[in-house]
């Protein structure tokens, strides 16, 4: 049903982003950012150790996506489940955003960058919300790419929310219950203003969405990879983007000229 890939050495069979028109490539590409555990356990150190090469993996994706010309990069840095793990973790993780902002925010500014949040900002220490705050202020009249960070998010919540909006407003006589469309459903949720993701990486070898814009991922391609996230590179969004483009996407019809179910 779903594909997943590894990116072992000599493999020579996915297919070239140059044989893909331009046009091919996704206007807004969302990343489950999964195995920076796993990776620092691999080589003998701590966690937070992944955490922390992590930050640098955001930077160079960053970059190459910009390159390729993506327009919106959504990167799942810190669920609504992600409050389980042990509190030293959790306060590590919190600490990333700020330093993460703190290294690289003029350095986004020269590329362009407008950073955007999505999630329950509410619940964030205020160091990390001062931080995440000055960097969308600060980049908020660029007009490049759009880094957007979903913090403190979890899909069943943010639709959860909307329908207790919708709900208020039809209560409010604001709001006819007949006028209930998917695009209004769009409209309330936390990404109103972004496109829907056009591709879904998930990196760490784990196949599922993990709570992660589902509404929005209803037609999304899906992309598996069996890298840790601190191991992904410009050649590995390469690669996904290539694969991405030679999918065709029929969103429930049928190609033209086309005799398939």
């Amino acid at each position: 049903m779903f594909e997943k890939f590894s990116f072992k050495t000599g493999k020579t069979d996915e297919p070239s982003l140059a044989s893909h028109k331009v046009n091919k490539i996704p206007v807004h590409v969302a990343i489950i950012m999964d195995g920076n555990g796993r990776w620092a356990k691999r080589r003998g150190l701590p966690r937070i150790a992944g955490h922390r090469e992590a930050m640098k993996t955001i930077k160079r994706v960053t970059k190459e996506a910009d390159r390729l010309g993506i327009k919106v990069l959504t990167l799942y840095a810190f669920s609504t489940e992600n409050w389980k793990r042990p509190k030293p973790e959790v306060d590590f993780l919190m600490k990333l955003p700020q330093q993460f902002l703190n290294s690289y925010l003029n350095e986004l500014i020269e590329q362009n960058v407008q950073v955007r949040t999505m999630g329950d900002l509410s619940r964030l220490p205020s160091h990390t919300l001062q931080a995440v705050e000055h960097a969308v202020a600060r980049t908020q009249k660029n007009t490049g790419l759009i880094l957007n960070f979903a913090l403190n998010y979890g899909s069943h919540l943010e639709i959860v929310r909307a329908m207790k909006a919708i709900i208020q407003e039809v209560g409010d006589n604001r709001l006819d219950a007949e006028a209930v469309t998917e695009e209004v459903v769009a409209r309330h949720l936390m990404s109103p203003a972004l496109p829907d993701p056009d591709l879904l990486i998930r990196t760490g070898g784990e196949v599922r969405l993990s709570n992660f814009m589902l509404w929005q991922l209803a037609y999304t391609e899906l992309y598996f990879s069996d890298e840790y996230w601190p191991d992904f590179n410009e050649q590995s969004l390469q690669k996904a983007v290539s694969i991405f483009a030679s999918r065709q996407r029929r969103y429930g019809g049928l190609m033209e000229g086309s005799e398939e179910n």
